[in-house]
């Protein structure tokens, strides 16, 4: 594992970690932000995931996350959304390949070889980051638009993993919109079926089929005036399935805001706060 970015912020540190990963047989980057009490403790951390197109730049330096994180004794640990390189198969669209993994492990050629960003997120990241940083085992997850998709198919998928999840302008429903049909016809194949697995709608609905009792409750922001909601992100889908299952989620709707990450930022510090609630139980 290679440092290639350190920089003071906040009291604490801002680093970018380059490093071999298995799981997408490639390398990866990864962004960690250590607020000022990992100099004395193990603090637990909130994971992000972002947006098609994007890099573990984009959170680390738009949405102000770092002076929350501080306050909060949180530490922050951003990846990139796909592996990258001259041999990772791509895509001329923005909305497939490199920059838009979809956080799934593909099981169609050539995309499977190194598209796993499921296993990178889930097993092999925070094992890393919890042998490397003084960093607990507690975690919790988040994440925008293409990664708030990630971070609520992840948390749905392994509720013991994490404290709690919370997302901005999720993708709710990929199974029934362009950019998720796209993206898992690509990755996973036409059989819809196996899309469910990575669909947070449809896996609320598996846990009331199979009367799971650990629920982990879903805390989603969406603007208003977002762009895409009622093209490619539609939350009512995800609030109908809750309802119907019992299932706990609070879908906050703000008034005049899109899907950028002005409005990240504006509420940045509630979903940091949210989390650093949830780790300290």
């Amino acid at each position: 594992m290679e440092r290639i970015e350190h920089r003071a912020c906040f009291g604490g540190w801002q680093d970018v970690y380059r490093h071999r990963s298995r799981a997408v047989d490639g390398d990866m980057r990864f962004a960690i932000y250590l607020p000022p009490q990992a100099e004395h403790q193990k603090v637990p951390v909130l994971y992000w995931l972002s947006g098609l197109t994007c890099t573990e730049q984009n959170f680390i330096t738009k949405a102000g996350a770092q002076r929350y994180a501080a306050e909060h004794g949180l530490a922050l640990v951003v990846c990139d959304t796909s592996p990258r390189g001259d041999n990772v198969a791509d895509d001329a669209a923005y909305d497939l390949g490199q920059g838009a993994g979809f956080y799934v492990n593909a099981t169609v050629s050539p995309w499977s070889q190194h598209y796993r960003m499921y296993d990178y997120v889930v097993h092999e990241l925070p094992a890393l980051v919890e042998q490397s940083f003084p960093v607990t085992n507690k975690r919790a997850i988040s994440g925008h638009s293409m990664g708030g998709h990630g971070a609520l198919t992840i948390a749905l998928k392994n509720p013991g993993r994490y404290s709690s999840v919370s997302a901005f302008s999720p993708i709710v429903a990929p199974s029934r919109v362009p950019w998720g049909e796209k993206a898992l016809t690509t990755y996973l194949g036409s059989d819809r079926e196996t899309w469910r697995a990575y669909d947070a709608t449809e896996l609320v609905k598996l846990t009331h089929e199979k009367g799971a009792n650990e629920k982990i409750p879903m805390l989603i922001e969406q603007g208003d005036a977002d762009e895409f909601l009622r093209t490619q992100l539609k939350p009512e889908l995800l609030q109908a399935a809750a309802e119907a299952a019992g299932y706990p989620l609070e879908l906050r709707m703000r008034t005049g805001y899109d899907h950028s990450y002005y409005f990240v930022a504006s509420f940045i510090g509630d979903h940091v706060a949210y989390h650093a609630a949830a780790l300290r139980t």
